[in-house]
């Protein structure tokens, strides 16, 4: 009786440690998410602000277009590892609107990611040279922005 009792209190004592380790991996999985949505909202702040003196909605300033430039570098340059955790994609995950196919087609989502991150580097030179450069240097921006929307990103719950 003592070895079933035993028994007892240890398949009770795993059940409570996998709930415990399940419920750590899913606030991991949200915390993905949360840190990847901030991360997109940085790279769409300073998107917009350079795209604003792009379409002369916005005065041009080299300094701002510069630091602007260097903030969407840097966020674009991130880790991706951190932000993209298997098992946080759309559905699996509240507010995810990552698509499978960022794991499926893992060489083909780091190949978007680094038009991003090839483009916002070329950015950096361009938006404090002057006006023109910083409008040449908006179209792969935003090209590799939609691209990278269009093949992983799903839509809106």
């Amino acid at each position: 009786m003592r070895l079933f009792g035993l028994t007892l209190t240890t398949l009770a004592a795993t059940a409570v440690a996998f709930t415990a380790l399940a419920d750590g991996h899913t606030k991991a999985l949200e915390g993905a998410v949360q840190a990847r949505k901030a991360s997109m909202s940085t790279i769409g702040y300073h998107t917009g602000l350079l795209g604003a003196m792009a379409k002369g909605e916005a005065p041009y300033d080299a300094a701002i277009a510069t630091a602007a430039a260097e903030n969407l570098a840097a966020a674009a340059s991130m880790n991706r590892i951190v932000f993209w955790i298997e098992g946080s994609e759309q559905g699996a995950i509240e507010g995810s609107r990552a698509k499978p196919e960022i794991w499926s087609d893992a060489a083909g989502f780091e190949e978007s990611a680094m038009a991003l991150e090839t483009a916002a580097a070329a950015m950096v030179t361009a938006a404090g040279t002057d006006l023109e450069s910083l409008r040449a240097a908006m179209g792969p921006v935003g090209k590799s922005c939609g691209d990278c929307h269009k093949a992983y990103r799903g839509p809106r719950n």
